[in-house]
């Protein structure tokens, strides 16, 4: 019985990747302002880079415009109601088409990358955040990140501080995720 649980187990992880988003905020849930990143942390971008390497990125053309060009080493998807083509990226037209692509491609996780509007689309899809929270808040910032109040299961807590600012990563699933 164990056994063959162990295999069913197996095999929907293997066609079910699970579904993280990763995002810095402040403490109001501050994401951004006027389209850029509020906080640049080296050690955190370095930290992302590790986590999202060799896995499918999801983002929305508003990000993937921030950035610039594709990230190396990972299937980017960019989520636009205009675009259609973007050198280097599959283009589709909503979260789940994106989360349906990238299924097809990965079996061990996928990373929503951004902005608020497909964080929010894209958070009843969840099971995990990889969260870095910023101990400082913008009082100009024009973007936040969605509530996450229903991720109660702690995996992971670090605490750091680079140039004057401190931060905390924290992992975070929702109970009873996979």
């Amino acid at each position: 019985m164990i056994r063959s649980l162990r295999q069913w187990l197996s095999s929907w992880l293997r066609k079910h990747p699970r579904v993280s988003i990763i995002a810095a905020i402040g403490k109001q849930r501050e994401l951004g302002k006027q389209g850029d990143l509020i906080w640049r942390v080296s050690s955190d971008l370095k930290r992302v880079k590790a986590l999202t390497t060799g896995h499918p990125i999801i983002m929305g053309r508003k990000t993937y415009d921030s950035i610039g060009r594709p990230l190396p080493n990972r299937t980017n998807i960019v989520v636009s109601r205009n675009v259609k083509e973007i050198e280097g990226c599959i283009v589709v037209s909503s979260v789940p088409e994106a989360l349906t692509y990238a299924r097809s491609v990965e079996k061990d996780e996928i990373f929503i990358f951004g902005g608020a509007q497909i964080y929010e689309a894209a958070m009843p899809h969840t099971d995990r955040l990889y969260l870095t929270l910023i101990d400082a808040t913008d009082t100009d910032a024009d973007t936040f990140f969605p509530d996450y109040s229903a991720f109660t299961a702690v995996l992971q807590e670090e605490s750091g501080a680079e140039n004057g600012i401190s931060f905390q990563w924290l992992t975070l699933e929702k109970p009873g995720a996979i």
